[in-house]
């Protein structure tokens, strides 16, 4: 039975569909999978299977009858920040303990109304506040990845974690993810999974605990291409609830993979070759380049001028809109509280006891940026960098340029605990200096696995495309894809 977890979403499909399988024997698979594998994983923090049985059981019925729907059947693990009715949602935060939302997200709306199957809820680092899903209430989650001949454990990345490490040891037919600066695709790049952050307003958010309301994206991480595309497209709604979200057709990504990419420019950015910058990353870069070209694509040269300073203005806008988002934990309505001499101390015992490290890090940041005196110097002036850096995208755009091939992150999955990294919040950030360009100009982002490092770990290409021009991004993946082959972890737990 183990045998079906290795199933792509598109293969397990046909075969539901031919009566091959049943959708109660895939899910027992995958439930089976995680008793086994999640203790030494920690990426599941809740699993239901009494529910995933019940879903799975409607979706038999309805294959039986001959009304299956896109997803009937599927599998699908759900990051702890998408609310899901009468189930724990706590974005892996102390301060939300006990929440069980009485609404389910859109997003999972849709893709239970497609027929998926839920199996439970995964573990990301706290408010999706992290680059390596250390930061989370429940502990870290562990990469099924091992560097060749150690046992060391190794992050998965963050902040959705949890989704990547359970698609990428079989966990899992697909999951959810969140990513506001690169965390869909950073922890696709370190599991050899593939993730797509889809344009700003292509899923709506409502139903998702906010972070960073301007920057959050729902995306999907899974197991190919392929399986990425079909579940993009159940996820993908206009939504009356949420006034972001774009009413713009959705379209059939999965029919536009191995459409020719023949004379497609794909831009270059010199900006993204960074001082520091593994060899192995370079190469890899060059090599994606190289299949780019043999699908008849033409390489161009591009500037994006003001890249260097990304990352610093998205560590001003994100702990903004975070610290005026996560104002309302106070321990009054819901989650943790504690007791107080008066209703400001208990504010203050509650955060402060709900709250971990790094969130009150960004909290504290986003404050100070918004305080008076600072608002102008710091949080405005972010602001009118990020509308440059949306110029430079739309530049390239208008001058021809379909889309952009970069590197993913700029390096493979690192150690748990990493000391160098707890003890510099700076070089921890570092990981999403080739993301959150993405996330600030609003813009679709695919992160392909690519090929293995020097210590066997998995390395991934980012695509970056046109508002909402996913369909293109997912034919350059694909091609991208095809030329690299399949990754996968040695099992060790």
């Amino acid at each position: 039975m183990s045998e079906l977890t290795r199933l792509t979403i598109a293969a397990a499909r046909d075969r539901l569909a031919a009566g091959e399988i049943t959708a109660v024997e895939l899910t027992e698979a995958y439930l089976a999978a995680i008793e086994a594998a999640n203790p030494h994983l920690n990426a599941f923090i809740t699993v239901d299977g009494d529910r995933a049985r019940e879903m799975a059981g409607q979706s038999d019925e309805r294959l039986r009858n001959g009304g299956a729907r896109p997803l009937e059947g599927i599998p699908l693990a759900i990051k702890d920040l998408f609310a899901t009715f009468g189930g724990h949602t706590q974005a892996c935060s102390h301060i939300l303990d006990g929440f069980r939302p009485r609404y389910e997200s859109t997003v999972t709306t849709n893709l239970w109304a497609d027929g998926a199957v839920m199996l439970g809820k995964v573990n990301m680092d706290e408010f999706a506040m992290g680059s390596s899903n250390e930061t989370s209430h429940y502990g870290p989650v562990t990469n099924p990845w091992r560097a060749r001949g150690s046992n060391s454990g190794l992050v998965p990345g963050g902040s959705s974690g949890g989704s990547a490490a359970a698609v990428a040891a079989r966990l899992c037919a697909g999951a959810t993810g969140t990513d506001t600066g690169g965390s869909i695709r950073q922890p696709a790049a370190l599991t050899g999974t593939v993730g797509i952050k889809p344009t700003y307003g292509r899923c709506s958010r409502w139903g998702i605990v906010a972070f960073a309301s301007s920057l959050d994206q729902a995306g999907p991480i899974a197991k190919d291409v392929r399986d990425a595309a079909i579940l993009l497209k159940s996820m993908a709604s206009v939504d009356p609830k949420d006034t972001t979200s774009v009413d713009l057709p959705v379209g059939d990504y999965e029919a536009a993979l191995g459409s020719s990419i023949k004379g497609k420019k794909i831009g270059i950015p010199a900006e993204y070759r960074i001082d520091g910058m593994p060899e192995e990353i370079e190469t890899l870069w060059r090599q994606g380049i190289d299949w780019l070209k043999e699908a008849g694509a033409e390489i161009v040269d591009v500037a994006l001028p003001h890249t260097k300073y990304a990352l610093p203005a998205y560590y001003i806008v994100a702990p903004a809109e975070a610290s005026s988002n996560l104002a309302r934990y106070d321990g009054v309505r819901y989650g943790l509280r504690q007791d107080g001499d008066d209703i400001v101390d208990m504010y203050e015992k509650t955060r402060s006891a709900g709250f971990g490290e790094e969130v009150k890090r960004r909290v504290l940041i986003g404050t100070y940026v918004l305080s008076s005196g600072y608002y102008d110097a710091y949080y405005l002036r972010a602001q009118k960098v990020r509308t440059l850096i949306k110029k430079d995208f739309e530049d390239a755009f208008d001058a021809g340029i379909d889309m952009l091939l970069t590197p993913s992150t700029p390096s493979a999955a690192f150690a748990i605990g990493d000391e160098e990294m707890a003890n510099d919040p700076i070089k921890m950030y570092l990981n999403d200096i080739f993301t959150v360009t993405v996330n600030m100009a609003g813009l679709p982002g695919i992160s392909v696995p690519a090929g293995l490092d020097g210590s066997g770990l998995p390395l991934g290409l980012q695509l970056i495309g046109k508002p909402f021009a996913e369909e293109e991004l997912f034919q350059a993946a694909y091609v991208i894809e095809q030329a690299a082959g399949s990754f996968e972890p040695e099992r060790w737990w």
